[in-house]
């Protein structure tokens, strides 16, 4: 077994938060002091394995000397920082956020989402039907996975988890200027047509699912989704000898979809076409 070498000791760093003295490592940000705190920060584009992009606005917090409110998914801790996330400011930064995002996206897959409009007092009805709306039909062009952009929030972190950050594949990018931007492959060709190799990793990230498994996806429409009926077991593959970690869901006793631990040192999250969609034979009874 290789050793894994020990990391030399992080700085702590002494700041204050909602009026209480925290400590926090160097080089982490504003929201892991707040989830070190037990503070409930919202956040929909941060994700434990990329690299912030900042595109949602749903956690900013107020920092003291600061003209503006601060994202806390990228702002690093600072000595003797002065920070408050639960300020009225702040608050209403983060209603209207999701009022604008709920009024023009469907969210009714977004984890959370419901109980942040609600605690926030967010009305997205107030801009009347006529809000911008993608109404698009979810497209179905595969047997492993669905992208129905119209849960879309242009996050940007399949893009991310597609591209130099993890996969290196690019198969898709961001098409289209203002209104008109949205998460498209080159030439918006198919899914079969394009660069992608079926890793799923997009999935993996995706918060809001408009990237969704075929079969989650279906179930969905059948009205057969449980997830509070589903368990998770963790395992390792056994398609290859890389070792990655693979955690199964399973409802009524199929297996529905693959997920991978984020703090797996082997794949942080990532996986291939074998491991994310390869499953079948375990459950083959013919």
């Amino acid at each position: 077994m290789t050793a894994v070498p020990l990391q030399p000791p992080r700085r702590l760093v002494d700041l204050t938060l909602d009026g209480e003295p925290v400590r926090a490592p160097e080089g982490s940000t504003l929201l892991d002091a707040c989830r070190a705190a037990g503070k409930d920060v919202p956040t929909l584009c941060q994700g434990d394995t990329l690299t912030p992009k900042n595109a949602c606005r749903v956690c900013v917090v107020e920092v003291e000397g600061a003209r503006t409110l601060a994202p806390a998914c990228s702002r690093r801790v600072e000595p003797g920082m002065e920070v408050r996330t639960d300020t009225e400011r702040a608050r209403h930064s983060r209603k209207v956020v999701l009022e604008l995002l709920a009024s023009s996206v469907d969210m009714s897959t977004t984890p959370r989402a419901a109980e942040w409009i609600e605690e926030y007092g967010a009305e997205p009805g107030r801009f009347g039907p006529d809000a911008a709306r993608v109404d698009e039909e979810p497209k179905i062009d595969n047997d492993l996975y669905v992208r129905d952009y119209d849960k879309c929030v242009l996050c940007y972190k399949c893009v991310d988890a597609c591209g130099e950050q993890w996969q290196n594949t690019f198969a898709i990018a961001v098409a289209g200027r203002g209104f008109d931007a949205r998460i498209s492959t080159e030439h918006d060709a198919p899914l079969t047509d394009s660069a992608c190799v079926y890793c799923g990793n997009c999935i993996e990230v995706c918060p809001t699912g408009a990237l969704s498994f075929r079969s989650e996806f279906d179930m969905r429409a059948a009205g057969t989704w449980d997830e509070s009926a589903q368990t998770r077991t963790t395992t390792v593959c056994a398609y290859c000898g890389v070792g990655c970690n693979l955690t199964l869901h399973v409802q009524d006793n199929e297996i529905v979809k693959v997920t991978s631990p984020h703090d797996n040192p082997v794949t942080h999250g990532n996986l291939c076409i074998k491991g994310r969609f390869g499953y079948q034979h375990v459950q083959n009874r013919d």
